[in-house]
């Protein structure tokens, strides 16, 4: 049986499993770190590229616009891949196609290199589907929640240090040095992976379904596209509009293909169950919020004091509102864990969306104050840290182990969907209203995007309780799903 075989080659618990389990452990994070912080480095730096290659907003939006595209499909694809090859196999892959563009990146002197470089480094989101399958296949199963909790964590402590690091790296150095430094860990993670991490004992083989890679990819390119450059192009524009359609039309033939192919990319069966479906609306939503303001706050902290509010921060200075957020993270990560291997992972859950609403609470009522916007960007790494902990663990004890990465991967992307749709809206409802006489964003702007936010994870925790189980009920750690053996497995 799978459960023995896994057993098997587990590291037995205990002090004797360290040296067994920390390097392994050690490696992924670094690997899934260094994809974190190549998501946001290039934020800080983009009226550096601006100024550079003399571009103007929207074309300078693409060096983020073609990183997150790629990342989406290449979560959902590779995912399923490492699931059929061996998943550290595939995670070494994707580090040595993410280190190949960022070297790009770095030597880049056009912004279409950069943009094309971008695109390339996108592939490393597989890192986080792959970490996880890899864990939960590999270490003891009283270690996987907290493992999981903390591989989680990078997606916001990469966030808060990649808003940090660029300003002084840029003043010292030049824009180039921020890829230099993400290669880098990219390679440090790769040599870690290639010398802690053994290949995964569970497979799921079979054949690639390509039909069905190319309908997905295309479905989630016509979505994110539109929210991605909406604000460019107009939101009623007939691009826009033309490419949500065919996202939807994409995403319904996709969905008959599937539930037709003998070896499907994705178990259509599989997203109908209620732990896997809630879990996913709720990483929608909670992206959605989350990041919908925290791109927001750096914005907030550099603008002049003159106007009647922010606090004139320079680009470093800015970055450092986030940095409670990422300390704050460290701790809540693991604590979801532990929470949930005691009584499941629908109370973590539960409690992350109603912590995130007091945080942008804060920031709606507080934001003349610094204090209170480190106090509220505290609180949110509070709420980060156990969604994204429990969101994870929710998924991985739902699904067979031969199907984590399908799964996780799919997660993922509902997260950076909600993302992309958050930090677009806010900033259309930030842009929309200027300090009379300036450029500057108006502060009702700021304040109506915090109440979203917070109405959002409101909305979060609804859909958290709607799952299966009780906020007080006993969870067995690791426990295998008790749904049925997938039909790819009895297909076989």
């Amino acid at each position: 049986m799978t459960d023995a075989k896994t057993s098997d080659a587990l590291p037995a618990a205990g002090a004797q499993a360290d040296p067994g389990v920390t390097a392994p452990f050690a490696a992924l994070l670094v690997a899934v770190l260094s994809f974190s912080l190549m998501q946001t480095m290039v934020v800080p730096v983009l009226p550096d590229l601006q100024r550079e290659f003399g571009a103007d907003t929207s074309g300078v939006s693409w060096v983020l616009s073609s990183f997150l595209i790629t990342a989406s499909v290449a979560t959902a694809l590779l995912g399923r891949v490492g699931d059929m090859f061996g998943k550290r196999r595939v995670l070494i892959a994707c580090l040595s196609v993410f280190a190949v563009g960022t070297l790009f990146c770095a030597v880049s002197n056009s912004l279409g290199m950069l943009i094309t470089a971008r695109a390339v480094q996108g592939v490393g989101s597989a890192a986080f589907p792959l970490a996880f399958g890899i864990v939960r296949d590999q270490f003891p199963r009283e270690r996987v929640p907290v493992a999981i909790g903390l591989i989680s964590s990078t997606f916001g402590i990469g966030f808060g240090i990649g808003l940090i690091l660029p300003g002084p790296i840029v003043d010292t150095l030049s824009w180039h040095w921020v890829f230099w430094l993400g290669l880098a860990v990219i390679v440090l993670g790769i040599l870690a992976v290639g010398a802690f991490v053994k290949e995964s004992p569970d497979r799921s083989p079979g054949r690639i379904d390509w039909a069905g890679g190319l309908l997905l990819s295309g479905a989630v390119v016509a979505l994110l596209l539109p929210i991605s450059q909406g604000r460019s192009w107009g939101w009623g524009s007939l691009a826009v509009i033309g490419l949500f359609v065919t996202a939807v039309v994409l995403g319904a033939v996709f969905v008959a293909v599937e539930r037709r192919a003998p070896e499907p990319l994705i178990d259509i069966d599989l997203l109908r169950r209620p732990a896997v479906a809630t879990s996913h609306v709720a990483a929608l939503i909670i992206g959605f919020g989350m990041y919908g303001a925290f791109t927001l706050v750096p914005l907030l902290a550099q603008t002049p004091p003159e106007v009647g509010f922010g606090f004139g921060s320079s680009v470093t200075e800015s970055g450092l509102f986030m940095l409670p957020m990422a300390v704050t993270m460290l701790v809540a990560s693991p604590l979801s864990g532990r929470i949930g291997a005691a009584v499941g992972f629908k109370l973590p859950l539960v409690l992350a969306c109603l912590i995130g609403v007091v945080g942008f609470v804060i920031y709606a009522v507080g934001h003349n104050s610094e204090w209170a916007m480190y106090v509220g960007s505290g609180v949110l790494g509070i709420g980060v840290g156990l969604a994204y902990a429990a969101l994870a663990n929710l998924v991985v004890e739902a699904v067979d182990p031969r199907q984590t990465g399908e799964a996780t991967g799919i997660n993922t992307i509902m997260r950076t969907i909600g993302s992309s749709l958050g930090a677009q809206i806010a900033a259309s409802i930030v842009s929309s209203e200027t300090v009379p006489g300036t450029a500057v964003p108006a502060e009702s702007g700021y304040t109506a995007t915090f109440v979203m936010s917070a109405i959002a994870l409101g909305a979060a925790a609804l859909a958290a309780l709607a799952g299966p189980g009780s906020l007080r009920g006993s969870a067995a750690v690791g426990a295998r799903p008790t749904a049925p053996e997938p039909s790819r497995s009895s297909a076989r």
